[in-house]
C-alpha cells in the first residue's frame, strides 16, 4: 500500500504544476471517492423510502401520483448508478495512469474541465466534435 499523500483542504490543482502530479491525482481521487459515497448513500435512501411508500392507496389518483413519483425516483437513480459506474472507470484510468488524458487524442484535459467533470474522458473540444457527429447520424 502506497503511502498517504498530504493535500491541504483548500488544495485546487492549478496550471503551474506538473500535469497529473501525485497532488492533482490524489485531488481527483478524493474528489471522485467523495462523490460516490453520495451517491451511494442517497441511493439507500430512496430504497428505504420505497420499501416505506409500498402500501396500498385506495384513491386512484393518490395511487397514481405515488407511482409516478416512484419512477421519476428509480429513474433518477438508474441515472445515477451509470455515473457510478463512470466514477468507478475514473478511478480506474487513476490507477492506470491514464486519468486527464482524451481517450481520443490524447491530449491533456483542461484541469477546469476535470474539476468541474472529473469523470470526463475526452477534451472539451474532442466531445464538442463527437456530439456533432452524434447528432448527424443519429436516427430521428
Amino acid at each position: 500500500m502506497k503511502p498517504e499523500i498530504f493535500l491541504p483542504d483548500d488544495y485546487r490543482p492549478a496550471e503551474d504544476e506538473p500535469f497529473m502530479n501525485e497532488r492533482q491525482l490524489e485531488y481527483f481521487r478524493r474528489k471522485l471517492n467523495a462523490w460516490k459515497e453520495e451517491l451511494l448513500e442517497q441511493s439507500a435512501e430512496t430504497l428505504e423510502g420505497l420499501q416505506d411508500s409500498a402500501r396500498n392507496v385506495p384513491d386512484i389518483a393518490d395511487r397514481a401520483s405515488e407511482e409516478t413519483d416512484r419512477a421519476l425516483e428509480l429513474r433518477t437513480r438508474d441515472r445515477q448508478r451509470k455515473l457510478v459506474a463512470k466514477i468507478d472507470a475514473a478511478l480506474r484510468r487513476i490507477e492506470s495512469g491514464d486519468y486527464g488524458y482524451c481517450e481520443v487524442t490524447g491530449e491533456p484535459i483542461s484541469l477546469k474541465r476535470l474539476d468541474a467533470r472529473p469523470i470526463a474522458t475526452m477534451t472539451l473540444e474532442a466531445q464538442e466534435k463527437h456530439e456533432r457527429r452524434e447528432r448527424v447520424h443519429r436516427d430521428d
